[in-house]
């Protein structure tokens, strides 16, 4: 039996040998099996392929099932205005955003937005159980002032279809399991400057119980640079996604996703100010991509952001006491002087008076 050519060979000639396959079948049985890395990959083996790759319908199929909320006229007209459709889109919200360190004086050259929309999708066990679009009107001055906050449920509003049922009664176990299980995206939509990135990590970053209600809190996000320098409040932010799971009317086994809300913080815990946080979305939006997720993961990164939190913490707590006692020490002397200046003289005082 003859030996199959190398592969070198089958490069160099692949064009000609794909092309004997009718397109309508290519379509059919390869590419539409294909996740969008994997067809980006293919777009990149010949121009035959690139020409069957990137048409729009392949990339609105693989957009919509990876993200149900896309399903929605106002993003689907927004995504038509992107420079290559679904194509765009899903380079700009599926890498990993790459964002630089900031430039000098950004804020003050950067036009911030003024409208953004939100995409959210829950998952469980890689099925959709959760799906949402807000549109945010972004110019006001209470949205620039305010904490940036986005509550899309309430405890008294649970995400329909969203039962989870318990796995196992050891509650490590349990919460292990919605680590590896539950996920979670937020896609932030400019619509003027046809610009996209997802800001929830794909991997629960940290997973806990509230020590009061006993509803777990799954939380997601990115830590970034910030936009002010080394040892400031700002060196580095994080925006997080909290989704919080809980009983339901008491079903027992299951619970339901009964809030979903984004914040931005500082290092000091403090959220950041709406327009605090459209510059580092715009900062984001503007950076490069990384498809391979190269250097430390999101949960990584956040404990290191966390580690830092706690020794600034710590940092100040130890100059608050320092402080402390410089005042405690300055009454004292002012005490002490006080009176190494009126004993001297407090007889005579005294003698006036009698």
């Amino acid at each position: 039996m003859a030996s199959p050519p190398p592969s070198s060979s089958i490069a160099k000639g692949g064009d000609g040998i794909i092309t004997t396959l009718h397109p309508d079948i290519i379509r059919a049985l390869i590419l539409t099996r294909l996740d969008g890395p994997d067809l980006a990959s293919t777009a990149c083996v010949s121009s035959y392929l690139r020409s069957l790759s990137t048409e729009e319908n392949l990339w609105r199929d693989i957009c919509c099932s990876t993200w149900p909320s896309l399903d929605h006229p106002r993003l689907k007209q927004v995504i038509s205005t992107f420079p290559y459709g679904h194509r765009s889109f899903f380079s700009e919200s599926f890498p990993f955003p790459n964002p630089q360190p900031p430039k000098p004086n950004v804020r003050g050259s950067l036009a911030l937005a003024t409208e953004l929309i939100s995409a959210v999708d829950i998952y469980y066990h890689g099925n959709p159980i959760y799906s949402k679009v807000v549109e945010m009107e972004t110019s006001s001055s209470w949205f620039l002032s305010t904490p940036f906050r986005l509550n899309l449920l309430g405890v008294d509003n649970p995400a329909p279809r969203s039962p989870i049922k318990y796995g196992s009664s050891n509650d490590d176990t349990w919460l292990k399991h919605l680590e590896e299980n539950l996920s979670s995206s937020w896609i932030i939509v400019d619509p003027t400057r046809e610009k996209a990135v997802n800001m929830s990590s794909k991997r629960a970053v940290s997973v806990e119980r509230h020590w009061l209600t006993g509803d777990v809190q799954v939380r997601y996000g990115r830590v970034m640079e910030g936009d002010e320098g080394w040892g400031s409040s700002r060196e580095l932010v994080a925006c997080g996604v909290v989704v919080t799971c809980g009983e339901k009317g008491g079903e027992g086994e299951k619970m339901h996703v009964r809030e979903v809300c984004m914040r931005m913080e500082d290092m000091d815990g403090k959220g950041l100010s709406g327009e605090e946080s459209l510059v580092i979305l715009e900062r984001v939006m503007g950076s490069g991509r990384s498809w391979k997720g190269k250097g430390k993961g999101e949960k990584e990164k956040y404990e290191e952001f966390m580690a830092k939190k706690r020794e600034r913490k710590e940092r100040n707590s130890k100059k608050d006491r320092v402080l402390d006692l410089i005042c405690i020490f300055s009454i004292f002397a002012a005490c002490g002087a006080f009176w190494w200046f009126i004993l001297p003289i407090l007889p005579s005082l005294l003698m006036k008076f009698v």
